[in-house]
């Protein structure tokens, strides 16, 4: 059995391709305060810890080698195709890269960086004047930037899982919960009954579907 040598350990892209990804996440966010640089911080670790391992070396498959050359006796664990474990393990042939869940994480990203681009825009007109943000995508969810990064995530998980990745998406999520709770604490400190009255009728993360003549209520 033959496999691409040159799969991994092309150290050029894992730096290429992290910086590329987080430079046009940067463009977008714009982080200034703390909170803002914990937040992209954390989404830059995920990006490199993607990237090293679908580009540097492959420590998931390293470690589910055994597993994986049982399982799939005739799978090359060193190419580059094995790398997007989804595939293998909902059985797919093919092209990986024209799968289902590849194409879906495509949707993920594209989405998820045209909220964060919308989400911005809307934010950093507010603040210059000074006003709670509520129009755009803050009309429908009070933090958008916050699911727009969890959307980005998702997109990347589904195009290529590692083992590190999936132990740290739970910690981000819980991480970018708190940091939103802290954030709505500042906003309410700073703007009172306004904000008040746009957390009640506005969710926090899950948009709700618009229902004629019933009420809303905060989630």
């Amino acid at each position: 059995m033959t496999h691409d040598t040159q799969a991994y350990g092309l150290w050029t892209l894992v730096i290429l391709n992290s910086a590329i990804f987080i430079m046009f996440a940067f463009s977008f966010f714009k982080p200034q305060t703390s909170r803002d640089w914990r937040t992209f911080g954390a989404f830059s670790a995920f990006v490199v810890a993607l990237f090293v391992e679908m580009y540097g070396f492959p420590l998931t498959i390293y470690l589910l080698s055994g597993w994986l050359q049982t399982k799939y006796p005739g799978l090359d664990i060193l190419s580059h195709d094995a790398g997007h474990l989804w595939s293998t393990l909902l059985g797919e042939t093919g092209n990986p890269h024209f799968g289902v869940l590849h194409i879906a994480s495509y949707v993920f990203l594209g989405y998820g960086f045209y909220l964060l681009s919308n989400a911005w825009q809307v934010l950093y007109h507010a603040q210059r004047r000074h006003s709670l943000a509520t129009a755009g995508p803050y009309a429908r969810i009070r933090h958008p930037q916050y699911v727009a990064f969890v959307l980005i995530l998702l997109g990347f998980l589904l195009q290529w899982p590692t083992l590190l990745t999936l132990l740290m998406f739970p910690i981000l999520l819980l991480m970018y919960g708190r940091l939103a709770i802290k954030e709505e604490e500042e906003m309410r400190a700073q703007f009172g009954d306004t904000f008040d009255r746009y957390a009640n009728k506005t969710p926090r993360f899950i948009p709700r579907w618009p229902q004629r003549g019933l009420g809303s209520n905060a989630n």
